[in-house]
């Protein structure tokens, strides 16, 4: 036997007392478009069927924001931005809807199903899984989740599909669709579902204590660890939204979150699946 078959016998013995431990169970794993391309996006999802095969329950939620913002300019309607927020208007509203829920859900469910996936296409709307109230007026229709109801992601888990989820929200306060954001989806779907684990992928490796230097990564981070971070700047930025999604999950349940860097090949794979964890990870 050659070096490269015992290097690749080693991988798999590796992976088994992780496979063991999530059999089974339920991961969350939020899926971001803009991050995640090409051969690199048909790895993840090659990965997201693997797990799904030896019976890891795994739930993708999407978000949208590239695609909306070119389906925008090409209306020529010019995106606006408030405290990082998109501002949703009803054209824009009704754009990210169309967007959401017909073109990045289907076409992931295709790309899925197509790699030798059972995946099934949902919406926030669809058995009103996600309920929502406006925000705040300034932001416009974006809403805040106000009650999940996990029962049809539940029922395609159960009947052996990998869920897709699209983040827009039934209105409570008004009869409206609201936008929501796609990590805070992600993480109130992984408590409702009492996930395991929630992985958010993005185009970033992790957490890094001098963000400059790449060899500080911070491979694992307790909860209560993260005021301090965000006090000095550790974490700043869009991260610190993520972050705040990631403790406010594991606070609520879940056994743990994962910022992972959506951008490698197989990462999903090697955070869950072998001893070298790829990206940070947040614990109680």
């Amino acid at each position: 036997m050659s070096f490269n078959e015992l290097d690749r016998a080693q991988i798999l013995a590796e992976a088994l007392p992780y496979i063991q431990r999530f059999t089974g169970k339920t991961i969350v794993v939020k899926y971001d478009s803009g991050a995640v391309t090409g051969q690199v996006r048909d790895d993840l999802l090659s990965d997201v069927i693997l797990l799904s095969l030896v019976g890891i329950r795994v739930v993708v939620v999407h978000g949208g924001g590239q695609e909306i913002t070119e389906m925008l300019a090409r209306l020529g309607k010019e995106p606006r931005f408030i405290d990082g927020l998109r501002y949703t208007d009803e054209e824009t509203m009704a754009v990210a809807q169309q967007v959401l829920c017909g073109q990045v859900n289907k076409d992931l469910v295709a790309v899925l199903n197509r790699l030798g996936g059972r995946a099934v296409g949902l919406c926030g709307l669809d058995g009103a899984l996600f309920q929502a109230k406006m925000r705040d007026e300034k932001y416009g229709l974006v809403g805040d989740i106000a009650k999940v109801d996990a029962a049809m992601v539940a029922s395609a888990l159960n009947s052996g599909y990998i869920p897709v989820v699209a983040p827009v929200a039934q209105g409570v306060d008004s009869q409206v669709s609201y936008n929501l954001n796609s990590d805070t989806a992600a993480a109130r779907l992984a408590v409702a579902l009492e996930a395991e684990k929630l992985v958010l992928l993005t185009g970033v490796r992790g957490l890094f204590r001098d963000p400059a230097d790449e060899s500080t990564l911070i491979p694992e981070l307790q909860l209560s660890s993260v005021p301090a971070l965000v006090r000095d700047g550790t974490i700043s930025g869009p991260m610190v939204r993520k972050v705040d999604c990631c403790v406010d999950s594991v606070r609520s349940g879940v056994g743990s979150a994962v910022i992972l860097d959506g951008r490698v090949s197989h990462s999903l794979l090697t955070e869950l699946l072998t001893d070298a964890g790829v990206g940070t990870m947040l614990t109680n």
